[in-house]
């Protein structure tokens, strides 16, 4: 005889329960189900026949908590009916989603056909044994100097891009998507972009920017735009990741994921958490958005005996420009390093507005070097660090004393300072620069200084490169 405590739930699935006995904006809650899992695929049916699907956000014993995806306008408590279907939410994954436009659940958004694929993966993705990771030290080439300069990309590297509203970080991802590469001609990457909660224009943007570039067939778009259920937002960067996964390391694809606006995906985290009565945490944020930002930023990297990889380049934007806000705060410590965007250098027009002395690649220094860019490469960015800091010590004592009190060293710094920021730092949207470039253009800019100063290098790189 089977007991309470040993009930079979795969006979149950599938079983239909009319008459919601709450509904709180996304969520919907239902009494007297039998027992069902936490984050279960729900089917529900709206008074006027309408399907929709839901996920299990909370089960107890007296009551299950779904989340609608679509929305819960037009469902009453007594009539909506729902169907729990005894797995977790799933993404047909393929191949053929390269090219496709989606939105956050996989499904069509260009007009076609829903992609279809030979196999159904949990969007929450597989764990994967840490032992079984590959360091990541394969140098991608952006074509963006201050990136590949001083903040290097590294395959299988999550470097998340801060900046604030109004500021060019969708030109900037435009232009990694359609620069990226990995040297020595290994492979060119496939692209998975997510955007959440963007407004239509943000999302036409892109695709036209793709489309008019001949990177479209290379990339897997999943939008969710602004005026969508808000609850899609927190699905959409986890089926992009799944297709993600099934790229890199069942199809062997170098992947590079893009995802904005995590900003707007963690305020879905905030306002579901708030109708579910929560105690908040720092700036109403759930207690658990550390946990729940490591689950998207730790579904990166390279695994052992796989020829593919997965890159993230997420796209936050500080409120207020405060990078000790929670989401950047805590971002900050999942990831490896940060790209941090300066409003300062953003209004005098110079593009990408990098403030590089608050970024950095915390893995650079394993994928630079010889044979990897080049010899002189580590201690060259170390250099450019150095002397644009004390650019800014010597602006700052300019404003005091006045520019005709500078010494003539001094005088120098400012003249390599406005190189670097209109020369090395400023390039135009569609100006791809190989890593050569960037190095040659970085020994111009330091060139200015006299020798002596520049103390991060060696004799033999100042011999054989400083144009003084």
């Amino acid at each position: 005889m089977r007991t309470e405590n040993t009930i079979d739930r795969s006979l149950l699935s599938g079983r239909e329960y009319r008459g919601a006995s709450r509904i709180d904006g996304p969520l919907v809650y239902m009494r007297n189900t039998h027992p069902v899992g936490y984050g279960e695929l729900v089917e529900i049916i709206a008074p006027d026949g309408k399907r929709r699907q839901g996920q299990v956000l909370d089960t107890s014993d007296d009551a299950v908590c779904v989340q609608v995806f679509e929305g819960t306008d037009g469902l009453d408590l007594p009539d909506t009916r729902m169907h729990f279907l005894g797995e977790p939410l799933s993404l047909s994954v393929t191949e053929d989603m390269l090219g496709r436009v989606m939105d956050g659940l996989g499904h069509s958004r260009d007009g076609g056909a829903d992609p279809r694929g030979s196999e159904d993966r949990d969007v929450n993705g597989s764990p994967v044994n840490p032992t079984s990771r590959e360091y990541p030290r394969d140098f991608i080439q952006t074509g963006i100097s201050v990136i590949d300069g001083m903040t290097t990309l590294i395959q299988g590297q999550k470097l998340p891009i801060f900046s604030g509203n109004g500021l060019s970080h969708n030109q900037l991802a435009a232009q990694i998507v359609r620069q990226a590469k990995v040297r020595g001609g290994k492979s060119e990457f496939a692209i998975v972009f997510a955007a959440m909660g963007v407004k239509y224009d943000v999302a036409k943007y892109f695709t036209d920017s793709f489309e008019e570039t001949g990177v479209l067939d290379n990339v897997a778009l999943f939008l969710s735009l602004a005026d969508d259920p808000s609850i899609e937002r927190t699905i959409t960067p986890r089926t992009a990741l799944t297709l993600a996964e099934h790229l890199a390391f069942d199809k062997g694809k170098q992947v590079l994921v893009i995802m904005t606006d995590m900003t707007n995906y963690c305020e879905s985290l905030r306002e579901i958490s708030t109708l579910r009565g929560e105690i908040p945490s720092r700036k109403g944020y759930p207690g658990y958005l550390y946990s729940n930002l490591a689950e998207l930023y730790e579904r990166s990297g390279k695994i052992s005996g796989r020829s593919g990889s997965i890159t993230q380049l997420p796209i936050l934007t500080m409120p207020n420009d405060d990078i000790s806000h929670p989401i950047p705060d805590l971002t900050g410590y999942i990831t490896e390093g940060q790209i941090v965007f300066d409003r300062e250098l953003g209004g005098r027009g110079i593009y990408p507005p990098v403030n590089c002395l608050s970024s950095l690649s915390r893995l650079m220094k394993d994928g630079i070097g010889e044979g990897m860019t080049r010899a002189d490469h580590p201690h060259l960015s170390n250099q450019l660090f150095a002397s644009y800091s004390h650019v800014k010590d010597v602006r700052n004592l300019a404003s005091v004393i006045g520019e005709e009190e500078l010494s003539e060293t001094d005088n120098l710094y400012m003249k390599f300072g406005e190189f670097f920021e209109q020369r090395f730092l400023n390039q135009a949207f569609d100006e791809d620069r190989s890593i050569e470039q960037t190095l040659d253009l970085a020994w111009e800019g330091l060139s200015i200084l006299p020798s002596e100063e520049l103390q991060r290098l060696t004799e033999e790189e100042i011999s054989e490169h400083y144009r003084g």
